[in-house]
């Protein structure tokens, strides 16, 4: 038994027999799609155009979701970054609800509670935030 295969063009769904399976390269890619003779030249005219355009263009860069990483926190001793929060508040100091300490905060607290400052070794200049 015989069988017929009739290819369609993907871009206007016409049935010729001129369609047949085309490849084309762009940005260092290699597609296959099939084509009839003159969707392949207008194809091939549009890549043209494209290979103009990107010529004189230059590529961008999405920016980055993942944030840039912070400073180590420092490790007080005996104490947590709400403790440091409490006592600046009892100060009268003005100190944010979340994320990073002030330097200036933390270093009147560790002023206040000598007994809380970090090991030097293991000492950046910023408080653990929770």
């Amino acid at each position: 038994m015989a069988q017929k295969v009739i290819l369609v063009d993907d871009l206007d769904h016409s049935e010729s027999a001129d369609v047949t399976k085309r490849e084309f390269s762009l940005l260092n890619r290699t597609f296959a799609i099939d084509l009839s003779d003159d969707n392949q030249r207008r194809l091939r005219e549009a890549l043209g155009l494209i290979e103009k355009v990107l010529e004189s263009s230059r590529e961008v860069r999405q920016a980055s979701r993942s944030r840039r990483p912070a400073d180590a926190p420092v490790r007080l001793r005996g104490h947590t970054t709400t403790d440091v929060r409490e006592w600046a508040r009892e100060q009268g100091l003005e100190v944010p609800v979340r994320g990073r300490v002030p330097e200036e905060v933390l270093e009147r607290f560790l002023t206040a509670h000598p007994g809380a400052a970090p090991d030097r070794e293991a000492a950046p200049d910023r408080a653990e935030a929770e």
